[in-house]
């Protein structure tokens, strides 16, 4: 597990594009924290390691968001689900495929979605500043990337 201090969107973006780096089609990453925590600013960041130009939004009212990068990238905004039922999942699995995959609110897909290759955590420190929590069952996967911004602080 990693934890770091961002005090800046910039911040989080690089600490995501490291991450984004590291990643392959097929992987799942869910991303969970408060309103306004930084979810959607994490994705932008990975997006933008992974090749992807076009904006990147939230997509709360839309569900996900496909965007076409080096590798494919979903977005999926799980917020105004409180739960995913079978029907519902028939509808969300499309993105899963061929694609690496951000899950914001993933508790709502909880027993649901594929397992979580990395898992993320946001949470307010102060109005610009941000706790991260990186998990991946994978430790190798998270080292190094601290050091994608010298502005970076490790949480103890």
């Amino acid at each position: 597990m990693l934890e770091l201090e961002s005090t800046s969107p910039g911040q989080t973006e690089a600490v995501a594009a490291a991450l984004a780096t590291r990643l392959e089609r097929g992987d799942v990453v869910t991303i969970a924290g408060e309103l306004g925590a930084g979810k959607t600013t994490f994705v932008r960041g990975a997006c933008r390691a992974l090749g992807v130009t076009e904006p990147v939004t939230s997509p709360t009212f839309m569900i996900g968001h496909r965007y076409t990068g080096r590798l494919d990238v979903s977005h999926l905004d799980l917020y105004r689900f409180e739960g995913v039922s079978p029907a519902e999942w028939g509808d969300l699995e499309p993105y899963f495929e061929d694609a690496v995959v951000f899950v914001e609110w993933p508790e709502a897909g909880s027993g649901t979605l594929p397992p979580a290759r990395v898992k993320v955590e946001l949470g307010h420190v102060a109005p610009t500043t941000r706790w991260i929590r990186l998990d991946a069952g994978d430790g190798a996967l998270l080292e190094g990337i601290a050091g994608a911004d010298p502005g970076l602080r490790h949480r103890n």
